[in-house]
């Protein structure tokens, strides 16, 4: 038996739903059974803008292999942006 784990944590970014292009305000981690994707349990993740209702959501459910890939994915990419100087925290702001 699982428990549901749930993480909520703010983002900044844009999304795309079936309505467009909107602006995110948070993301929903969860590790539980998913809707759709063909695993007992799954890292679900819910891009959301709660402000603007049940429309303003981009989900994905991902195995844990992909999710671990993902996260390492996520990182080189960073990583490389950051060496090149290419990351906005990096820039001076005048």
């Amino acid at each position: 038996m699982c428990t549901m784990i749930v993480e909520k944590v703010k983002i900044e970014g844009s999304g795309k739903g079936t309505n467009g292009w909107f602006k995110l305000e948070g993301a929903n981690v969860s590790y539980d059974h998913p809707f759709d994707a063909p695993y007992e349990h799954a890292l679900n993740i819910d891009f959301v803008n709660e402000a603007l209702g049940p429309s303003a959501r981009v989900a994905v459910e991902l195995s844990e292999a992909a999710a671990r890939e993902l996260i390492r994915t996520i990182q080189a990419v960073l990583d490389k942006a950051g060496e090149g100087g290419h990351l906005d925290s990096q820039r001076h702001h005048h």
